[in-house]
C-alpha cells in the first residue's frame, strides 16, 4: 500500500487526510504502518487522495 508515499507526494498532513477523508487518525497512522487495510477504509483514503484503489494498494513493483 501507497498510502504514506501518496499522502506526501502530495504535501498532505495525516490530521489533513483525516479531515478529508473521515477516516480516524489512529487507522492512518495503523494502515502506514501495517501497509494493510479494510476495502472500505481504502475507498474513503483513495477518493480523498484522489486516485484509484490500484494506485494506492498496488506497489509500483507490482505493475
Amino acid at each position: 500500500m501507497r498510502l504514506k508515499e501518496i499522502r506526501t507526494e502530495r504535501g498532505l498532513s495525516v490530521p489533513k487526510l483525516v479531515e478529508l477523508s473521515g477516516v480516524p487518525r489512529r487507522t492512518i497512522q495503523e494502515i502506514e504502518n501495517r501497509n494493510d487495510c479494510r476495502v472500505s477504509t481504502a475507498i474513503q483514503l483513495a477518493d480523498a487522495l484522489g486516485v484509484t484503489l490500484d494506485e494506492l494498494c498496488r506497489d509500483e513493483a507490482a505493475n
